[in-house]
């Protein structure tokens, strides 16, 4: 973590303590007593959300994964793992899909093959995520009537929804991935660490290729991560209800699609400190939530991930030091 990025989470977090002192911490504190142990309830549901979206990454890699190496069950693994290193480690935001492919090729995975199902499985959730932020859009404007601040929005959607659908284009038949392993050696003259990491670029390009041909593949993929986002809002249902400040299923859903816009806008911001909260409470205003529900809400959505988020990581280290030990086994048997 470069020192810009500790000193942005610096700024964050202070900007969240200054947020719950401005709202009053004995308010937020009792909106948080007020649920109790029930909101641990939060934690084994996530498991929904993020099945969900494990079903869309298992269409883009089960036609090279025919052994199974990469079931539901690992791809849901793999999946809580790529959460919990973006959302708790103090690395760049694409870390977590780099543990992914790294976890894929451990279990056997082809590394291009691995690799091709990730860049296209992020493509997809942020096609997913401009979907579910358009219907999210279109709910406030039916709920409350505010044209101006929604429109600004919906033309933000509008002007950036063709990215990834623009990136889907480029990486088809473009080459991308060789024609920088050849730049690469030739600014760089000859072998180095950069055509190491992309060596393979072809095989890379011919992957991504393959699965960008197969349409219906990718739709199905963009739907089951549009359902996986949909569930989440269920836990913004859930979390204010046992917090004593329900809201209709509307209202969850724009939270939940406000919520994931702006952890996605603010990347910079490690795990949007501060920003979220923020975030939160203006749209919460604009649906009669009060401050203090939507600060604990957000509170809520991170005690979350840390109580579920450290076992899962702890889960990864046991699991990298099994593989290690079996790999040292290997080369003194075949030493021996």
């Amino acid at each position: 973590m470069s020192r810009l990025a500790y000193a942005v989470a610096l700024v964050g977090g202070l900007f969240l303590i200054a947020l719950i002192a401005h709202t009053g911490y004995r308010a937020v504190l009792g909106a948080l007593a007020a649920g109790g142990w029930s909101l641990l309830w939060l934690v084994p549901y996530h498991l929904v959300p993020i099945g969900l979206d494990a079903v869309g990454w298992r269409v883009l890699i089960a036609r090279r994964d025919d052994d199974g190496r990469a079931g539901l069950g690992a791809l849901t693994w793999i999946a809580l793992v790529r959460e919990g290193v973006s959302r708790l480690l103090p690395v760049a935001s694409v870390g977590g899909e780099i543990a992914g492919i790294r976890l894929l090729i451990l279990r056997g995975v082809d590394g291009a093959a691995a690799t091709a199902s990730v860049v296209i499985e992020v493509l997809v959730s942020l096609l997913s995520q401009y979907l579910f932020t358009a219907v999210g859009v279109a709910l406030l404007i039916i709920l409350t009537q505010s044209s101006e601040t929604t429109t600004e929005v919906l033309i933000g959607i509008a002007l950036t929804c063709p990215a990834p659908i623009i990136v889907l284009l480029l990486l088809d038949n473009a080459r991308i991935f060789q024609r920088l392993e050849r730049f690469a050696e030739r600014t760089l003259g000859g072998r180095n660490r950069l055509t190491q990491l992309l060596s393979g670029g072809a095989t890379l390009d011919q992957e991504i290729e393959a699965l960008i041909a197969r349409r219906w593949r990718l739709v199905r993929a963009t739907l089951w991560q549009f359902a996986g986002m949909v569930s989440g809002s269920f836990e913004v249902w859930l979390a204010l209800h046992l917090l004593g400040h329900p809201v209709s299923v509307e209202t969850a859903v724009i939270l939940e699609s406000v919520t994931l816009t702006i952890r996605n806008l603010a990347f910079l911001v490690p795990g949007g400190l501060g920003v979220q909260e923020a975030g939160l409470m203006v749209f919460g205003q604009m649906l009669g939530l009060s401050n203090d529900a939507a600060l604990a809400l957000s509170l809520i959505k991170r005690g979350r991930e840390i109580v579920m988020g450290i076992p899962i990581l702890l889960s990864w280290q046991i699991y990298e030091a099994r593989q290690m030990r079996g790999g040292s086994k290997d080369k003194r048997a075949h030493g021996n």
